[in-house]
Formats: C-alpha cells, structure tokens, sequence
C-alpha cells in the first residue's frame, strides 16, 4: 500500500466518528512495516476524556496490541495536522515518520490552540533527528472534512476558541 492508501483509510476513520454520536471526524492509521496496527477516530466528547484524539487512541491501541509503548519505524498517518499534544506523544512513542492531510490554514481555527505557535514547526526544529514530518497529503480531501477558515461553526462545537 501507498502512503495515499494508508490516508484513504483515516479519512475512513475520520467519516466513521463524524457518523458516531458524540465523536468527531479526525481519523488516524498507525502503520510498521506496511501493516495496519492501529486505527481510530477522535472520542473526546464520547470518552469525556480531553486526550481521546484519533492519534492517542491509535497509539493505545498499538501499545495494547504489540505490548510496548514504542512503535520505532512506524509512520502515523492524521487527516487533520497532529495537535500540540499528539505530536508530542508521537515524539515519545519514537514514531519515525508524521504524515498528515489537512494543514492549519485549510481549517477553521477552532480546530487548533489559539496561539501563534505551530507545534509543527517546533517539532520540525526540535526533534528533526528524530521524525520526519509530511503535510498535504490529500489535503483537500482531508480539508473537506472540517469547518473551513471563513465558515461560522456553532459555537457548541468551538472547543478550542
């Protein structure tokens, strides 16, 4: 399978938590060498747990799966560019490779902290030896999936603002 493959299925993950009640549509797909070993979508309000991201979850699943906390050489595919948070559990899971489809300036900002930081960025300068980070992988259909940056969410669904 091909880097699109593997983004294809999160964006299938993503749907299915748009689709689920109290969940939202940011898939993720956690791959080792070429096997599918996790997958999930976003369950913060479904869990009312603040760390139920599609990324976190994958990575549990992974862990649960394989026994360890550590996925070296594995790539984490993200319909939506990882949160401060995910990036960093991605950091100290030792996961080689970000790929990631819809990047910050395609989405509303309610989908990220409001702050002038990229997280991105700081992993970019930080941890370059450490992972390697792709955006825009399908990123318009990735993008599809969210409010937009001129759209006017409902202000229920504004977590982040």
């Amino acid at each position: 399978m091909t880097d699109k493959d593997y983004m294809r299925l999160a964006i299938e993950m993503a749907r299915q938590g748009d689709r689920a009640s109290k969940c939202s549509p940011i898939g993720c797909v956690l791959v080792l060498d070429g096997a599918v070993i996790a997958q999930a979508h976003n369950e913060v309000e479904h869990r009312c747990d603040p760390t139920a991201h599609a990324e976190i979850l994958a990575m549990r699943q992974a862990g649960a799966h394989l026994h360890r906390s550590r996925f070296p050489g594995a790539v984490l595919y993200s319909t939506l560019q990882p949160c401060g948070m995910c990036s960093m559990a991605s950091i100290w899971a030792g996961i080689s490779r970000i790929v990631y489809g819809a990047e910050r300036h395609q989405v509303h900002q309610m989908y990220f902290e409001d702050r002038d930081l990229d997280t991105v960025d700081f992993l970019r300068d930080a941890y370059k030896d450490d992972v390697q980070i792709e955006a825009g992988l399908l990123g318009e259909e990735c993008a599809a999936l969210y409010y937009g940056p001129q759209d006017d969410p409902p202000a229920d669904e504004q977590a982040n603002l």
